[in-house]
Formats: structure tokens, C-alpha cells, sequence
């Protein structure tokens, strides 16, 4: 048996590696609220300059590495991480630090649960009456459409992080597609944040805090959503010669 729980490959060993990350996040949320915070950022704000300056690469290589923690765990502070990338690196290359860093964690996370229960979940979704379930038929449109869901569910500002990164491992998505949509689809978003840490520095003279609901502002949403609807055309037109076909 050691450590099986039933005989359709549930094991505590094959769960740990979730179980591991869910509680370092309820720990994270409980203990680091202060550390991965505005204020924190704020504070040492001279310190991190300093930090950068006595040693880019190896600043770069470290923000990274806390950035990939904080995602891969599903810490607090995904946001002030990637306004800390605009402050420490200016929009460009901080953008594509931010970038890297956060497709990393979340393909981390993505595997961890896919590896656990996400291929038992999946073969779950399959009926044994003949009938099509709901999970079924989302599971056949995600595998139809799957990166134009994907990225749709990535540029969507209103769709959670961590739901984009745990919902595909549970409908059988592949890897490669579940890293490049996350690669492209954080992009606008994260160059809106980036560019918004980068001037920071002046906000920090003022003793103000950043507008993050710029991100939701016409000029910001607009072509954010447009993307979004240019991702779903293939779907529409599908959908449209199924239609013409019938």
C-alpha cells in the first residue's frame, strides 16, 4: 500500500507536492503580508537601489527567483513584485523579468497540480452511463479551442492568477500550450504594472500610493479586451462553419 490511499492512483506521495504549496500559501498569507507589501517595497526602496546598483546580475537572478516563489506558492504580493520589477529595472527589462518570472511560477504550480490530482480529476470527467456530462463538453471545447481559451482567460483582468494557473491543469491541458499562453497573455497586463513601477520613484517623493485601477481605465481596458476578442475569433468561426454545416 505504502501511503496509497485507493486503488485508481490516489496516493498521499502523489498529493504532497500540493498539499506542500497549499500550506506554505496559508502560512505566506498569514506571515508575509507585511514583507510583500507596498509599504515594505517603500520602505527599503533605497536599500533595493543599492542592492541593484553594488550588483545588477545578481539583483536580476534574485528578483527573479523571489518572483517564481511568490507565484509558485501562491504568496501575497504578485503585484508589488511586479511593481518592484518596473522600479528596480524601468519598464524594459523589467517587464520581461516580470514576464519570465511569473510564466515560470505559474507553469511550477501547473505541474504540481496536474502531477497530483489533475490526471485523476481529468479521467473523472469521463462518464460511465454514455451520457455527456458538463465537464465533458467544457473539456471538449477547452481541447477544441484550447489556446484561444487560454489566452482568453489570461487577458480577462477579472479572472484570478492562481485560477488560471490551477483550472487547465484539472481539464488536461497540455504544458506546452498552458506555458506560451501564459507567456503571451500576462504580457499587457504586465507591462501596464511595470511601467506603473517605474514611476514609482516619484510617487514615493509625494508619500502616495500607485493608481492600480489605471488597468481598468478605457484607454488601458479597451485594448486589453480587444485582444481578448481578436483570441476568440477562431472559436466564433469554428463555431460559425459547424453551424453553416448542420
Amino acid at each position: 500500500m505504502s501511503g496509497e490511499v485507493s486503488k485508481k492512483g490516489f496516493s498521499v506521495k502523489r498529493v504532497l507536492p500540493l498539499v506542500v504549496i497549499a500550506c506554505v500559501a496559508v502560512i505566506g498569507a498569514m506571515t508575509l503580508k507585511d514583507y510583500l507589501s507596498f509599504d515594505a517595497l517603500a520602505d527599503n526602496r533605497e536599500a533595493l537601489l543599492a542592492w541593484r546598483d553594488s550588483n545588477y546580475l545578481s539583483a536580476v537572478l534574485g528578483f527573479i527567483a523571489l518572483y517564481i516563489v511568490v507565484v509558485a506558492f501562491s504568496l501575497p504580493g504578485a503585484t508589488v513584485m511586479t511593481l518592484a520589477g518596473g522600479f528596480l529595472f524601468a519598464t524594459f527589462p523589467g517587464a520581461l523579468f516580470n514576464i519570465l518570472a511569473a510564466t515560470i511560477g505559474a507553469t511550477m504550480i501547473f505541474l504540481a497540480a496536474k502531477s497530483s490530482l489533475g490526471d485523476i480529476l481529468y479521467a473523472k470527467i469521463q462518464t460511465d452511463d454514455g451520457k455527456e456530462s458538463i465537464l465533458e463538453k467544457m473539456e471538449a471545447e477547452l481541447r477544441e479551442n484550447e489556446i484561444s481559451y487560454l489566452l482568453i482567460l489570461r487577458l480577462v483582468p477579472a479572472v484570478p492568477f492562481f485560477v488560471c494557473n490551477l483550472a487547465p491543469a484539472f481539464l488536461g491541458v497540455k504544458l506546452r500550450a498552458f506555458a506560451i499562453t501564459t507567456f503571451f497573455g500576462i504580457m499587457p497586463g504586465t507591462v501596464v504594472f511595470t511601467s506603473i513601477g517605474a514611476g514609482l520613484g516619484e510617487v514615493f517623493a509625494r508619500g502616495e500610493t500607485p493608481d492600480l485601477g489605471i488597468i481598468f481605465e478605457p484607454h488601458i481596458l479597451g485594448p486589453i479586451i480587444g485582444l481578448a476578442v481578436l483570441a476568440a475569433v477562431p472559436i466564433i468561426i469554428k463555431k460559425f462553419k459547424k453551424g453553416a454545416e448542420s
